[in-house]
């Protein structure tokens, strides 16, 4: 494992790939409070270039790429004159988590940020990841790639960066504990549930987030996908995994050992935490997070997840139980249905059905290359696909829109 030295001898050089995404964009923001202890190597986009161009005017890195070759153009003439080298492309993108940076943050979200991701954890950085999709979908690959080539793992997922903290790697863990908000639709029944609109989805009571994440919360299924993703990272089977409810996510995670004593970490929903976490570790860092204050909250509430109203938490440990390229058909299934749901192709409801029948049909398979990987995402995204146009198909034909409601 990579141990940096004193954060304050030299200036830690980043690279941010998503930087126009929430989490790449809080990673810029303390770096460009902390100019002093950091520089920057590389910043990379899908597709924002006004928003890449000005980061990248901002923090001056010494390349900026758009995976979107269309946009490259754009993109040149934005940093002309800035002295930025520009980039366009996947592999461009790929060969952005190359270049020499010390630390990099994994931000690109979905399947497609796994190939960069990996590039860089073979060259032996200290890689924050979150993306979740990474481990989700080539685990095992990535865990062993993570080994050979002496990198660091961390995780920002809060959930995930809360177990690391809390972890005591002498001690014989009992359990971990993922906590949830419940997101937007916690006490919802499954009617009103059913005719949720995309705007109701995205609309999450704590934490500031990305359309995709924000749905997956209020399906519950970024917690199955955090199972998975905790289950290979911390090298715990699921039933040592727990999910627990607990709506003002103060308490990130949990962990309990052999005697008894459980360890949490709380602080307030602001993803600098665990950002910063990341980016000073083995060291820590100051936030301009809003500090925590248990007096003025009142009282914490925890309550065990509605298996029955969020089914997605089943399908995720099925997939995990199954192994191989299940959890990787769960994902592309998942991306596939929620974006189906946010274009209101179909109903919210669904997106756990689609999911269901994917993993369904897919057969079984080992994954022992990225193109394994490909391929099976491919294969479970064409059969998402054309169940989505079945169920729009069918929708339109009696009239019905995603949310229940007259076309």
């Amino acid at each position: 494992m990579v141990v940096v030295g004193d954060a304050q001898a030299a200036k830690r050089r980043v690279t941010v790939l998503g930087a126009t995404g929430s989490v790449g964009s809080q990673t810029l923001d303390l770096i460009q409070r902390n100019p002093e202890r950091f520089e920057v190597e590389a910043l990379t986009a899908r597709r924002n270039v006004a928003r890449l161009a000005e980061l990248a005017r901002a923090v001056r890195p010494k390349l900026a790429v758009v995976a979107d070759l269309a946009q490259y153009g754009a993109l040149k003439e934005a940093l002309s004159g800035s002295g930025v080298a520009v980039a366009a492309g996947d592999q461009a993108v790929v060969e952005a988590a190359q270049r020499p940076a010390d630390w990099v943050m994994a931000a690109i979200v979905g399947a497609q940020g796994l190939a960069p991701t990996l590039e860089a954890v073979r060259r032996g950085a200290v890689v924050a990841f979150a993306n979740k999709e990474c481990l989700v979908c080539a685990g095992p690959l990535m865990m062993a790639e993570v080994s050979r080539h002496n990198s660091a793992l961390l995780p920002v997922d809060s959930e995930h960066n809360a177990i690391f903290q809390a972890l005591d790697r002498t001690a014989s863990v009992a359990r971990i504990v993922l906590t949830a908000s419940g997101g937007p639709f916690r006490t919802a029944d499954r009617a009103t549930m059913a005719g949720a609109t995309p705007e109701q989805a995205v609309a999450h009571p704590v934490w500031a987030m990305g359309a995709k994440i924000s749905v997956d919360s209020a399906t519950m299924m970024n917690k199955g996908l955090e199972i998975i993703e905790a289950s290979y990272l911390f090298d715990l089977p699921s039933d040592r995994i727990d999910v627990m409810v607990h709506p003002q996510s103060i308490v990130h995670g949990m962990v309990e050992y052999e005697d008894g004593s459980v360890l949490a970490q709380l602080g307030t929903p602001d993803m600098r935490t665990p950002i910063a976490f990341t980016l000073a570790w083995p060291q820590r860092m100051a936030t301009p997070a809003k500090r925590l204050d248990l007096a003025a909250i009142g009282r914490l509430d925890f309550e065990p997840p509605d298996a029955i109203r969020f089914p997605s938490l089943s399908l995720a440990r099925a997939a995990l139980a199954a192994g191989g390229g299940a959890p990787a058909v769960l994902n592309a299934a998942n991306e596939v249905a929620v974006a189906a749901f946010l274009d209101r192709r179909i109903g919210f409801l669904d997106i756990a059905g689609v999911v269901e029948e994917t993993l369904g049909a897919m057969p079984s398979t080992r994954l022992e290359t990225l193109d394994d990987v490909a391929n099976i995402d491919a294969a479970a995204r064409r059969f998402a696909g054309d169940r989505v146009a079945g169920l729009a198909g069918a929708a339109l034909r009696l009239g019905i829109g995603s949310a229940g409601a007259p076309a």
